[in-house]
């Protein structure tokens, strides 16, 4: 028999949507700052010919450039004040989650809740800052050196130039954090995840052309497309179906009298998500990965010989690039598992409860018993993950196919999709909730 939350989640309906202002003030905060995001990634950098920079994109689109420009959704290819995206803020979170594990004062901070969250993430800005700054004056660097067909890609080289293009771009990662925190704060969804998520989405309209263009010209088969739309239709169904998926561990809770009334005796269960890391792992590998490796193919033409050796291993297909990129996408699986669920609190909680997981003592045998499912478990999601992310390259390896809504792209989609509408039904479920406990007043005050 359904509970009386899942009756109550089967009632939601356009018409408890209407009647939720609450929730449409904070859907429409989010599609604001949405397009006051989009906006800006047609805004230029000062000094770049955007003429010339669109020539020598196109030029080396192939690579790297066209990767990381579907997460910065296109202001790379314009090179425009958002075109370092969130990157540095997302690299900066995964140093402060690794240093708080090797750190006892991050640790403890940690641990204080609210107040110490707040600390840590007012460290994790200050590294966004530093970040952005150092990687702004990468490519400032690196665009002085870019030549197209006609001319410098840079109008006039030299300190005041990387200057301003270190202050516009690391002003441009730093406005898109704020914007980011404004919509976890007061819209609806994760605001980081939704702006890659707003990025990834714009040009896929642009993907797609390309693809069929390509197919027109006949350098694509008709075959191959009809294969491509059918596999990214079961690819989406397939992250659906894993993310959706959990491994429950029954557990139960005795009987005990209060006065005069026996309550417990009830089961419950524990639910582990089989990727208990979400589409965090992608996100940090390619943050980790793409950034230093497209300000190194900036700077490829006018640096040393060794590094446009290490830009072509670090190519993608290339054999070290696929195993550097699942390498991390598999250890930040399990790291970010590790920092989301502790089992040894988990165990503690259940034992401060009464609660116990059958044929398994209480305390540190729980503990155990845990984290030998939960390791079990995220073998089968890391390998997940790790497939989901070698698509494209497989794509582009096999057909150069230039279509980059694969793999990643689809996994962030499809998560933060799944993720938003989950927020949205949780604020129609409260609204309902605070309906029905107005209406148990007044009948109380009419009795």
């Amino acid at each position: 028999m359904a509970s009386a939350a899942e009756q109550l989640a089967a009632n939601v309906n356009w018409s408890a949507f209407a009647k939720a202002t609450e929730l449409q003030k904070r859907l429409w905060f989010t599609l604001g700052a949405l397009v006051i995001y989009r906006l800006g990634t047609y805004i230029p950098v000062p000094g770049v010919d955007p003429i010339i920079m669109k020539d020598v994109f196109e030029q080396q689109a192939g690579g790297v450039f066209g990767m990381f420009n579907v997460f910065a959704g296109g202001a790379l290819e314009r090179m425009t004040i958002f075109a370092l995206n969130v990157m540095p803020y997302i690299s900066a979170s995964i140093i402060m989650q690794l240093l708080t594990t090797v750190s006892p004062t991050l640790e403890q901070w940690k641990k204080e809740g609210e107040q110490g969250r707040k600390k840590i993430n007012q460290y994790t800005r200050y590294g966004t800052v530093i970040l952005a700054a150092f990687q702004a004056y990468g490519i400032a660097a690196g665009l002085e050196g870019l030549q197209g067909s006609a001319g410098s890609a840079v109008q006039d080289p030299g300190m005041f130039f990387r200057f301003t293009t270190v202050v516009t771009l690391t002003g441009g990662t730093l406005f898109l954090m704020w914007l980011g925190e404004q919509i976890t704060a007061r819209g609806v969804g994760n605001g980081i995840s939704l702006i890659i998520f707003a990025g990834i989405v714009a040009e896929l309209p642009s993907a797609l052309a390309g693809t069929l263009e390509l197919g027109r010209l006949g350098t694509l088969s008709t075959a191959v497309i009809l294969f491509l739309i059918v596999m990214v239709v079961a690819t989406i169904a397939f992250i659906v179906f894993v993310e959706r998926a959990q491994r429950r561990v029954l557990v139960q809770y005795p009987k005990r009298q209060m006065g005069n009334r026996m309550i417990g005796g009830e089961t419950s269960h524990l639910p582990l998500k089989v990727n208990t890391a979400g589409v965090i792992p992608a996100i940090f590998a390619s943050s980790l990965l793409l950034m230093p490796v497209t300000v190194a193919q900036f700077s490829q033409a006018s640096g040393p010989e060794w590094l446009q050796s290490v830009v072509a291993m670090l190519g993608p297909g290339q054999p070290l690039y696929l195993a550097l990129y699942i390498s991390g996408v598999v250890f930040f699986c399990f790291f970010y598992t590790s920092v989301v669920f502790n089992p040894q609190d988990t165990a503690d909680n259940l034992k401060k409860n009464g609660g116990f997981v059958p044929g398994i003592r209480p305390g540190q045998r729980t503990a155990e018993y845990l984290d030998y499912v939960l390791t079990r478990i995220t073998v089968i999601g890391a390998a997940y993950l790790a497939a989901v992310c070698l698509l494209p390259e497989i794509l582009r390896g096999q057909w150069n196919v230039p279509f980059y809504f694969g793999g990643t792209s689809l996994l962030i989609v499809v998560s933060v999709t799944m993720d938003t509408v989950g927020q949205i039904q949780s604020h129609l479920l409260a609204h309902q909730y605070e309906g029905l406990i107005k209406k148990s007043k007044l009948r109380g005050a009419r009795r």
